[in-house]
């Protein structure tokens, strides 16, 4: 081959097949750059999913459950069922011992539920629900209640721990839903002799007082406590109970006003006990599947704001006894086997919130802000409250964040000017907003005690100065911030008309509950710059070092467009690659048609 044939070759090369190629390689390059931004999900820890988040029956849906993530769960035992016909009797239900046992093996802490007196063992002449020869020493073979709670600890010891004693018991007499039809003071002596006989049998037992609706009766819990506290043995015995509970539905925002306030009550009292949310979730009579799954990731961010210690979701899975006891289905797993959305927003919340230590809702006028701190990491949620869609401004601790939606779609984004921008739908309100527009998180791999740019001025009225973060209670939307410390026994502002509701509770006498309806009103006009003051998590009883939560996995559920331009980056990199490639192809074409030298 002679030199200028060499050199005739080498040029068509460079002319022709370079220029096609670079485009490409650019191409490439910025896929890779884009693809890049994209990030994997946090791993799964070996030691198993966070035991701070649970969900009830797990049982019943296994598989789904560890799925799911879900750190624990509960089981009731109905005494009633185990022994209907005499003390002679015991069938082991709700679970059966290899049910147990599967449960612990994926990692699930299973809490039982003691309740419903048999009709042989109940006092006719005290109040439905009392056992008879309740107030008989606990060692005396006449108190069948004491019998009752003596065998069944020991038979679980070591497997079940934490006991809950009883279920809603302020549904007053006279409801369809009673489950206690004594006095205070018969329900105390039912406590005394439920701890006292637990902790004898099994030094790790931890006793849970019954949950609470607050709508039933929301007094009924101080009054109690008064009554507790005026028994001359309850403070030497830990006063009879490790840690309080509660059941609250639908409203993500009044979940947190309740919450704090019976914190405020049991701490105003010199009580210092962790609160567990053992039932929550929307009701799906009032709100879509997909504003459900919004009402797992508000509300689970806003009960580790008020300081819950645990909370689990009711219920697992759709059972055919539901339409019985609740009129509306629960389940996180249908009947059939699929998963409403609310399935997926929970393994997304629980993997962005594991390892909380504390939280703060530091932002309460048209957006809503809640700050999760999980020690070297923060995840700030943020939703609108109201029908427009807003922009919020979060200050950046950092230079990127993953901003995270509800079904688990993340990228990173960046601060401008030290602050991300984040496009919030708007709050679906014709029936009142009972909950705000799709939240979004925002994941930074730094504390949340960072220094960040300027907090925005809010309405909020932030903690007091001094107080126990727990103790604060922010529940008005427009009060100024208090000069002293709040009236822990003030309840939360009552709207004027309550819809009655049931109580999802898997008894044999369910429970309803009443939940009031609130439109939120924000307040446009700054009056308080908050103080982003984490709220105190309460440890205080017996409970497992909590771990990372499961990676979210994938569900069978659409998912739906967000707000936040997601597909612009594609867009653009398919308008670039058009363009690339069509002067590619002209560039070809025209060394095509080049004459030889």
């Amino acid at each position: 081959m002679k030199s200028s044939q060499i050199h005739r070759t080498h040029g068509q090369w460079t002319a022709g097949i370079l220029p096609a190629l670079r485009p490409r390689m650019l191409i490439a390059v910025l896929v890779l750059c884009i693809l890049s931004n994209s990030v994997t999900p946090e791993t799964v820890s070996a030691a198993g999913p966070d035991d701070r988040f649970g969900v009830v029956e797990a049982y019943a849906a296994p598989a789904a459950a560890t799925a799911l993530g879900a750190g624990w769960t509960r089981a009731t035992f109905e005494w009633a069922r185990i022994q209907p016909n005499g003390p002679d009797e015991w069938n082991v239900v709700p679970i059966s011992d290899q049910t147990l046992g599967n449960e612990l093996a994926q990692g699930r802490e299973v809490v039982g539920l003691l309740i419903t007196t048999p009709a042989w063992a109940t006092d006719p002449g005290v109040g439905g629900g009392v056992p008879q020869g309740l107030y008989l020493p606990a060692d005396d073979p006449n108190n069948l209640w004491a019998n009752f709670v003596r065998t069944i600890v020991a038979r679980y010891a070591g497997r079940v721990d934490h006991w809950t004693i009883w279920n809603e018991p302020e549904i007053p007499a006279g409801s369809p839903d009673m489950t206690w039809g004594g006095s205070i003071e018969d329900f105390i002596q039912l406590l005394r002799v439920a701890y006292t006989v637990a902790n004898e049998t099994n030094p790790n037992a931890v006793v849970h007082l019954p949950a609470i609706t607050h709508w039933h009766n929301e007094h009924w819990f101080g009054q109690f406590l008064d009554a507790l506290i005026a028994d001359p043995g309850a403070a030497a015995n830990n006063y009879y109970f490790d840690v309080a509970t509660l059941h609250l539905y639908h409203e993500p925002e009044k979940i947190y006003d309740i919450a704090t306030h019976y914190s405020n009550i049991m701490y105003s009292k010199g009580l210092r006990k962790p609160f567990w949310i053992a039932e929550t979730n929307a009701y799906l009579s009032r709100v879509s599947e997909e504003e459900q799954a919004f009402f797992i990731i508000q509300a689970l961010s806003l009960e580790i704001a008020a300081g819950v210690q645990r909370i689990a979701v009711y219920k697992m899975v759709d059972t055919e006894t539901d339409s019985a006891a609740d009129p509306e289905p629960f389940g996180l797993v249908r009947m059939d086997g699929s998963r409403r959305s609310a399935f997926t927003a929970y393994q997304v919340a629980t993997n962005y919130f594991s390892g909380f230590r504390s939280g703060s809702w530091d932002r309460r006028d048209e957006i809503a802000v809640v700050t999760v701190d999980r020690g070297a990491r923060t995840t700030t949620v943020v939703w609108a409250r109201t029908p427009d869609p807003q922009t919020a401004m979060v200050p950046a601790r950092t230079t990127r964040a993953l901003l995270v939606d509800t079904w688990g779609t993340a990228y990173y984004v960046y601060p401008e000017r030290g602050y991300y921008f984040v496009d919030l739908p708007g709050a679906n309100c014709e029936q009142g907003c009972q909950m705000g527009g799709a939240p979004f998180m925002l994941v930074e791999d730094a504390a949340a005690s960072a220094n960040t740019a300027p907090p925005l001025a809010s309405p909020t009225p932030p903690p007091v100065e001094g107080a126990d973060p727990a103790d604060n209670d922010r529940a008005s939307d427009s009060t100024p911030a208090p000069s002293v410390t709040p009236d822990a026994n003030a309840l939360p502002t009552p709207t004027p008309t309550f819809t009655p509701t049931p109580t999802p509770t898997p008894t044999p006498t369910p429970t309803a509950t009443s939940t009031a309806t609130s439109t939120p009103t924000p307040t446009s006009a700054a009056t308080m710059t908050p103080t982003p003051t984490a709220t105190s998590t309460p440890t205080r009883t017996p409970t497992r070092t909590p771990t990372p939560a499961v990676t979210p996995s994938a569900t069978p559920v659409p998912v739906p467009k967000s707000d936040i331009p997601l597909a612009r980056p594609w867009l653009l990199i398919g308008a670039l690659a058009l363009a690339l490639g069509g002067t590619s192809l002209a560039a070809e074409r025209r060394n095509r048609h080049q004459p030889d030298a």
